[in-house]
């Protein structure tokens, strides 16, 4: 494993590349799980050059330790690894507080992108790929999952209290219960709640959730619903509903 640490206060902030092109977005401590040497240290020093902190490894077992550890803020992931599906690690990370991963790899199969996006992936870049669009994508995703400012968020509730949404925490809070939810389910039930009642196309929640769409996606959306209805409980379906022929709404009314 290859471990080089940031120059600046460890905190996810805004800030351009020094090169030739501005990256926009937020930088952080990467980790990149990727078997080809090569490949593994041209996104390091793209990621590098755009000012994130970068641990690499080509060893999916060693990418769970590092996981376990809390050091990634977001993984960069080869589905084909020697050692251990790179699905598994998908899994691991789902589970490992929601770090946000993109899959990077040769799997181009719409099929395949669904799967992976199903387990969890916040993005999917195919073999070969462009560096410079992959860190975009790095910057975009952190942007995505850094902490609200205190000052800026909103705390909203639902159905007489049952549902409590507050951005700022990033937390969302059912009958008294944390709700342990994915990037992907947490940006399907903040949309779904920013107007309540409602109806979100499948393409609209795509587009709120991932800023941009593309071939299948909307066909995962669907088990992203299920797996969000699963942990809100017995009254999944009743909290989001599904408007037959449009998409999905939030069942239940903002508090006053």
């Amino acid at each position: 494993m290859e471990t080089v640490w940031r120059r600046f206060p460890a905190t996810r902030r805004s800030r351009a590349c020094p090169g030739e092109h501005q990256h926009h977005g937020s930088v952080g401590t990467v980790l990149v799980i990727e078997d080809d040497r090569d490949i593994r240290d041209l996104v390091r020093r793209y990621l590098e050059r755009a000012g994130h902190a970068v641990l690499s490894t080509g060893s999916g077992v060693e990418g769970l330790s590092l996981l376990a550890r809390g050091a990634p803020d977001l993984v960069v992931l080869d589905l084909g690894l020697p050692d251990l599906d790179g699905l598994e690690v998908l899994r691991e990370a789902g589970a490992a507080g929601g770090v946000p991963v993109i899959v990077l790899t040769a799997r181009s199969d719409v099929d395949d992108r669904i799967r992976g996006l199903s387990l969890g992936a916040d993005d999917y870049v195919t073999k070969p790929f462009s560096p410079t669009e992959l860190t975009l994508r790095v910057g975009a995703v952190l942007a995505r999952t850094a902490p609200a400012s205190s000052s800026d968020g909103a705390r909203d509730s639902y159905g007489g209290g049952r549902l409590v949404i507050d951005e700022a925490m990033h937390r969302a809070v059912l009958d008294g219960h944390d709700l342990d939810l994915t990037l992907t389910e947490w940006g399907v039930l903040t949309t779904l709640s920013s107007v309540p009642g409602r109806p979100f196309s499948r393409y609209e929640l795509v587009n709120r959730v991932r800023g941009y769409e593309f071939a299948g996606y909307e066909r995962s959306m669907d088990s992203h619903v299920k797996n969000l209805r699963h942990k809100l409980g017995p009254d999944g379906v009743q909290i989001v509903e599904t408007v037959v022929g449009v998409g999905y709404r939030l069942g239940l009314r903002r508090d006053q």
